[in-house]
């Protein structure tokens, strides 16, 4: 026993002295960066970690966060935010919802809310891609990472549905008229900016080492216009290889974090009041509990068994309904498996010579080749264009669908008004 003793001894050692290395990585690869400091006091719940740790939940969940945009936001603000956007990924625990908004307190919440961000999905990954140095000019075919960050905006919180909702038609026509020329504004800027990437890559066409790129991107003539801004991305290139350091220490040292936040969410349970202030989403278990399960789960047994049986009958009369209809039925249903067969056939063998089908997602390169001389790697302008559009056609439907919603409740408000007549616009 003694033995077996100093060797749980040795490993715990062993783990705490790992422990402060792992927190130390994944400070440095954190965009808000806070101390390994600001970790151990959130395990105490202590006040003075509680600011950090609304920054990085904050920075961590806003999709593009720009520059300056924590200092510029108050701390109510990205309370609030933070909450929203928690809420809308199906955050389960209900006391960071109770959490004050003046982000005075509940360290230990936050502490445990950025953990389950970390074991939900690759949200190191994202990070890690986000805040990389690009050296060429890249064009954001598909959106999704923004999709699973949440999309939360950084402007004022959505309103609830207990306020007020009679608004004036005329503030809604304003604001109409607000998002037209913002969006006018950006399509005219995303133009002018695809005019001086095109006359960039055309004027330093053949100056690259690489010949399968061919022209400078707007980094690269940065770089010999200002010789000294070289400092700068060298820089930026030392921060970008010590996060991947931090990265690797990471992943050697992950289990060593979650061994700590084995500790940490042990420290939670003894501050449960009772049963009954329980959220609502943990079920409270009676002290027939181990009966009540042991009888749900015999019931289920005996559902899944007469789902069997029905599917299985169900089965039986199909196949019989089947072979009354015929020869003509078989052979159908053998030639179509054939087709399906030849099909599949040829999409693996077509898989297999190629290397995989080239999907557009994921930022891209921009590289302009002449005609006749297109590379066989990446995704070439038709492939983005057709993503496009498809993704085009995707949102002008929801578009169409959003605005019939919105007419239909645009009436439905009208009707109820004394005196008005409603007449619904045509050709819109």
């Amino acid at each position: 026993m003694g033995r077996r003793r100093r060797r749980v001894d040795r490993g715990a050692g062993t783990w705490a002295r790992a422990l402060p290395e792992a927190i130390a990585a994944l400070s440095r690869m954190l965009p808000a960066g806070p101390s390994p400091e600001t970790f151990r006091r959130a395990k105490f719940d202590l006040p003075e970690a509680t600011p950090a740790l609304w920054r990085l939940l904050f920075q961590v969940l806003s999709p593009r966060p720009e520059e300056g945009a924590t200092v510029s936001l108050a701390l109510e603000t990205q309370v609030r935010l933070v909450k929203s956007v928690l809420r809308a990924q199906g955050y389960p625990r209900q006391e960071l919802a109770e959490l004050p908004e003046g982000g005075s307190q509940g360290s230990r919440e936050l502490l445990l809310a950025f953990s389950w961000l970390l074991a939900c999905g690759t949200l190191l990954e994202q990070l890690l891609a986000r805040t990389r140095v690009r050296l060429g000019d890249e064009m954001p075919v598909c959106e999704c990472e923004d999709l699973t960050c949440g999309g939360a905006s950084l402007g004022q919180p959505a309103l609830s549905k207990e306020a007020d909702s009679r608004r004036d038609v005329r503030y809604v026509q304003w604001l109409m008229g607000k998002l037209q020329c913002r969006w006018r504004n950006l399509t005219s800027s995303h133009q002018e900016q695809c005019v001086l990437l095109s006359k960039i890559h055309e004027y330093t066409q053949g100056c690259h080492s690489d010949q399968s790129l061919g022209h400078l991107s707007v980094a690269e003539t940065e770089l010999l216009r200002d010789p000294e801004g070289g400092q700068e991305l060298l820089r930026a290139l030392e921060c970008e290889n010590a996060r991947l350091e931090a990265a690797l220490t990471w992943r050697r040292l992950e289990l060593v974090f979650w061994q700590w936040m084995d500790t940490v969410l042990d420290a939670c349970l003894p501050s449960t009041p009772s049963a009954g202030s329980q959220p609502t989403f943990l079920p409270s278990l009676s002290d027939h509990g181990p009966r009540e399960l042991e009888l749900v789960a015999w019931e289920l047994q005996a559902l899944q068994e007469e789902l069997r049986v029905a599917v299985e009958v169900r089965r039986v009369a199909c196949e019989a309904q089947v072979q009354g209809w015929g020869s003509e039925w078989s052979t159908t249903m053998r030639s179509l498996k054939e087709a399906v067969g030849q099909e599949l056939a040829a999409l693996q063998k077509a898989w297999e010579q190629e290397g995989g089908l080239v999907q557009p997602h994921g930022p891209h390169r921009l590289v302009r080749s002449e005609a006749g001389a297109l590379p066989c790697w990446g995704l070439q302008a038709a492939e983005a264009i057709r993503a496009l559009r498809s993704k085009e056609a995707c949102l002008e439907a929801a578009l169409c669908c959003l605005q019939g919603q919105c007419r239909q409740e645009l009436a439905r408000l009208l009707r109820a008004l004394p005196g008005v007549i409603w007449l619904s616009p045509r050709g819109r």
